[in-house]
């Protein structure tokens, strides 16, 4: 027996909804109905109904659409990620915004140059990175910003005080069943005042690295300015940046959980004194 090509059902869909695949139908079914009222000829519309079962089993497990539709695929979430990078600058404050503008004019500065002090067209790859770096800059800052602004949410000192009470709530304690649901409450608070220790980190770790993408454009726009030969620019260490925001990154996903626990926790157990209001700002 002759085994029928495995059709994954993401791609079938795709060479279903495909427009040319529309006109074929379209096509074959007006034909078939011309022809089915005129001469009674069921032959073109099954015609039709057997190319399009040919296409639908045929097409879909092709390696060469699959690779278009990858292709698609991965150009539009790189187009909806673009979206939602230029939607999210628009909701920084003025100052954010300033700097996230001025890296992008520099960037172009940097392409302009370049071009125009060697006389080339072409913008080597590692130069061309900026445009990445570009986008990790907008996206840490991103992080930043509502990190910073969580930290500002939270009143630490009720927090802190907390922690005071609960200590001495254990310490005079009258039977150890009050000493360990004390103590119990003691170790939440102290996770979580370790916990906003992590952020507050990870917040100082973020604006060093967005200082350092800041720097290093300005780096290589005074090379690209001065340009004593291309080779000059191309020696800079663009690896070790992208390494370094790698690693910045990769805290950030650790920390992440932390972040995301401080004010869930607040909110479940109703401690809501422990946020502040947004007229206390």
């Amino acid at each position: 027996m002759p085994e029928f090509p495995k059709i994954d059902f993401k791609y079938l869909k795709e060479a279903f909804n495909e427009p040319l695949n529309f006109l074929g139908l379209l096509t074959f079914g007006v034909v078939g109905a011309y022809t089915l009222a005129s001469a009674q000829d069921v032959i073109p519309l099954a015609a039709g109904l057997a190319a399009e079962t040919v296409y639908l089993v045929t097409v879909p497990a092709s390696s060469i659409y699959r690779r278009l539709v990858d292709r698609r695929e991965k150009q539009r979430l790189l187009k909806l990620r673009d979206q939602q990078r230029e939607s999210a600058i628009k909701s920084f404050d003025p100052r954010e915004r300033e700097a996230v503008e001025y890296l992008r004019w520099m960037k172009n500065q940097i392409y302009s140059n370049y071009k125009k002090f060697t006389n080339t067209k072409q913008i080597p790859a590692n130069i061309q990175s900026l445009d990445q770096r570009w986008e990790d800059f907008v996206d840490l800052l991103d992080v930043y910003r509502r990190r910073k602004h969580h930290l500002r949410s939270i009143n630490r000192q009720a927090v802190q005080n907390q922690l005071v009470q609960a200590e001495r709530s254990v310490e005079f304690s009258k039977d150890d069943r009050e000493r360990r649901i004390q103590q119990s409450n003691v170790e939440i608070l102290r996770r979580r005042v370790a916990a906003f220790q992590d952020i507050e980190r990870s917040v100082k770790l973020v604006e060093g690295q967005l200082q350092s993408i800041e720097n290093f454009f300005g780096l290589v726009n005074d090379q690209v300015v001065t340009l004593p030969t291309p080779e000059r620019v191309s020696s800079l260490d663009f690896e070790q940046l992208s390494d370094s925001i790698a690693m910045t990154k990769q805290m950030l996903e650790e920390t992440s959980d932390t972040f995301a626990a401080l004010d869930s926790h607040n909110r479940d157990v109703g401690k809501f004194e422990l946020l502040l209001s947004n007229s206390s700002k």
